[in-house]
C-alpha cells in the first residue's frame, strides 16, 4: 500500500513538473523570437511579428527598466538588443525550476523514478 502512494506520488511530481516546463517552453519561444526579431530589425507590421511582440510584452513587464535597449540604426532596418528579454529568459527559467522543486519537497517524494534491486527483498 504504501508502495502505491509512493508511486501515484512519483507519478504526480512527473505530472506536474511537465506542465510547468511546457509553460516555460512556451514563454521561452515566444521571449526568443522576440529577441530574435528585434536583433535582426523584423518590420513589426508584419502580423506574426507583431504578435510576438504584443504577446510578449505582457511577459517583459517588470523587466523592462533593468536596462535600456541598445539600438543600432541601418538603412533599411533597425537593430535592437533588449537586455530585459534576456533577463527575463533566465528569471522565467529559475521561477519554473524553482516550482518544480518546491512541488518536490511539499509533496515529500523524488519525482525520479527508484529503481528496486530485486537482492533486495
Amino acid at each position: 500500500m504504501s508502495n502505491d502512494i509512493s508511486i501515484n506520488t512519483r507519478e504526480e511530481n512527473f505530472t506536474a513538473s511537465r506542465v510547468v516546463y511546457y509553460i516555460l517552453g512556451i514563454v521561452e519561444v515566444l521571449l526568443s523570437f522576440r529577441l530574435i526579431f528585434k536583433l535582426l530589425g523584423a518590420n513589426p507590421d508584419s502580423g506574426f511579428v507583431s504578435f510576438i511582440y504584443t504577446a510578449s510584452q505582457m511577459l517583459l513587464a517588470p523587466f523592462i527598466a533593468i536596462f535600456r535597449s541598445i539600438s543600432t540604426q541601418g538603412i533599411e532596418t533597425k537593430a535592437v538588443l533588449e537586455p530585459s528579454t534576456i533577463i527575463a529568459m533566465f528569471v522565467y527559467a529559475v521561477i519554473a525550476w524553482g516550482i518544480v522543486k518546491l512541488t518536490i519537497i511539499l509533496r515529500g517524494n523524488d519525482e525520479r523514478p527508484h529503481v528496486t534491486d530485486s537482492r533486495d527483498e
